[in-house]
């Protein structure tokens, strides 16, 4: 299953999906764009590229753009060395030109406005361009800016591609709206308020956000509960919080007579911080409103202008998408924290004897996964221990690993069988009546004998090897009573393995999201992982076990991991061990 799990994680961005994925993130940009990775080479680019350039996405897509597109005004290559652009790509940082020349596919020259700027997608390092076409802006003749108008069109599209990227790229509530005000402030506006519609519909002011020398200042003084919402009020809060289009306002639109409790909270709002002039619009998603966002001006004298509403309506919109998914993928993440924590055991007490187990879910599904592990009392007074993973992250998974481990129960209790005959009789109920399709684990009984050893009887049925550690340091992995993993249909007889536990001796038990690192093989996990347990073994159990996983699991892991580690004691069972075994 390791070496299954390692393709996956090794195909989780295909070319194709990538660049998919980035040209429906650049479509909502109103002008050419178009991205390169870390070498150049474009990755993706919008419709409104194509039409500029005359040139198909499958004739752009994996070319240089530098040699493909950079000319000078005679339309010659350009030189890197005197490539602007070329040179803001290289420094990695946000540069823009009002004079620069494209090549189009005919052998035209298309002369452009262009802005560059570092593009995060995903865990994908990029460059985003954003170019304007100059020619036509000039033959159309100069579009007259608003008054009030303190950002370009170049700038606002900017603003617009940066605000996507900044807000898809985290499914976190609290942190998505953390990079909304870096994004606005001081940019757009001095101040930024969002008010939030919760799950049980109240107003909650989440953010009242100022600049203050350069630093973002939370006025929590000015947060938390808000009056409900007035159906009837037309005061533009109140119409921004049941959906109704963006608007603006001033001190003055709050000064009379207040028709609901939100209007008194705004005119105190005014009151505080100042601002002339705010521009309010609905945070929506595709189902519901969610909330509403304030933008303010107080030391900035230009007055917001209508022409700024469409702005900050489409970064509410793109605000309002990302937080719909922030909150649902926070709602699942609870729902499986709840199903998880009903799914893992708690150790049983076994006297003398050390257990404690971890559970860490893949950092980037949904909270839960197929990892499991399992110890409980049999029958004949030994103890049965588990470890397992179910191939999966999500609910479906887990309730496979449900399945499996609740089995594996009832088969060890009621049959007092070798271990590996335990295994083949769950191998036969995994196949016919549960949805898993693969799972690995480790079936293990554990019992006192009378010379103050343990001993320990276990089959593996395709599950990384158990690690054993002396009370000196020497570890070793336990590679005899290996079978293949559940699922596979193949009949063969699943043989047992027996070791002895010396007093002192730690045992660790881990599913492969403990070892596997993507790019490297198995071996280097196993080696890391036994490094460290043989350097933290004098540790006490509950130290050595977060000891290791903090070590020892790889950075870059994207898998649940479930570990299970028990110690002998350090004295026979005549002092105050377990009845011995005869």
């Amino acid at each position: 299953m390791a070496g299954r799990k390692h393709a996956q994680s090794t195909r989780k961005h295909p070319a194709g999906t990538v660049s998919g994925d980035l040209t429906s993130a650049l479509e909502a940009i109103r002008a050419g764009a178009y991205v390169v990775d870390e070498e150049g080479c474009i990755i993706a680019a919008n419709s409104s590229a194509e039409r500029l350039l005359a040139r198909s996405a499958e004739q752009l897509v994996g070319q240089d753009a530098h040699d493909l597109l950079h000319r000078g005004p005679h339309g010659r290559p350009l030189p890197r060395t005197q490539c602007t652009m070329r040179q803001a790509f290289h420094a990695g940082h946000t540069a823009q030109s009002d004079e620069d020349y494209f090549a189009r596919a005919d052998g035209s020259l298309l002369r452009i406005s262009w802005l560059l700027t570092p593009y995060a997608f995903g865990d994908l390092g990029a460059t985003l361009v954003v170019f304007h076409s100059a020619e036509s802006e000039q033959a159309d003749g100069p579009r007259p800016e608003p008054a009030a108008a303190t950002l370009n069109e170049l700038e606002r599209l900017a603003l617009l591609a940066e605000t996507t990227t900044q807000l898809t790229s985290t499914l976190d509530v609290d942190e998505a709206l953390r990079r909304l005000v870096a994004l606005l402030v001081p940019r757009l506006a001095d101040w930024v308020v969002i008010d939030l519609i919760t799950d049980l519909d109240e107003v909650w002011r989440a953010v009242v956000v100022h600049a203050e020398d350069g630093v973002l200042v939370h006025r929590d003084d000015l947060q938390g509960p808000m009056p409900p919402v007035p159906q009837t009020s037309q005061m533009p809060l109140s119409r921004a919080l049941r959906g109704v289009a963006a608007t603006l306002a001033g001190p003055q639109t709050y000064e009379g007579v207040p028709d609901s409790g939100i209007a008194v909270e705004q005119h105190q709002l005014f009151e505080a911080t100042k601002m002339h002039s705010v521009a309010i619009a609905p945070i929506r998603s595709t189902r519901e409103v969610l909330g509403a966002l304030t933008a303010g001006r107080s030391e900035n004298p230009v007055a917001f202008h209508p022409a700024d509403l469409p702005l900050i309506e489409d970064i509410a919109r793109r605000a309002g998408l990302a937080l719909d998914n922030a909150r649902l993928y926070q709602r699942q993440r609870k729902v499986a924290e709840t199903m998880q924590n009903h799914l893992l055991p708690q150790m049983p007490g076994v006297p003398g004897l050390q257990m404690t187990a971890r559970y860490l879910p893949a950092p980037h599904a949904s909270q839960v996964g197929g990892d499991w592990y399992d110890a409980f009392p049999l029958a004949d007074g030994s103890t049965a221990l588990a470890i397992g993973d179910v191939v999966g992250h999500d609910l479906e998974a887990a309730a496979g690993m449900a399945q499996v481990r609740n089995m594996l129960r009832a088969y060890a209790w009621a049959q007092e069988e070798p271990t590996g005959r335990i295994v083949e009789r769950l191998d036969e109920a995994v196949q016919h009546i549960t949805d898993v399709d693969m799972a690995t684990m480790i079936f293990a009984r554990i019992e006192a004998m009378d010379d103050g050893t343990w001993q320990l009887t276990w089959t593996n049925a395709g599950h990384p090897p158990p690690l054993l550690i002396s009370r000196d340091g020497l570890a070793d992995y336990l590679t005899d009573g290996h079978g293949i993993l559940l699922g596979t249909g193949a009949e063969r007889q699943r043989t047992d393995a027996t070791a002895s536990l010396a007093p002192g001796s730690t045992l660790v038990l881990y599913t492969d999201g403990l070892i596997e690192d993507p790019g490297l093989t198995l071996d280097v996990g196993l080696e890391r992982l036994h490094r460290h347990a043989a350097a933290l073994v004098h540790r006490p159990l509950t130290s050595f076990t977060d000891q290791l996983l903090n070590r020892v699991r790889p950075t870059r892991n994207d898998d649940d991991v479930a570990l299970l580690a028990l110690r002998t004691p350090h004295r026979g069972p005549e002092s105050g061990g377990p009845a011995r075994r005869r």
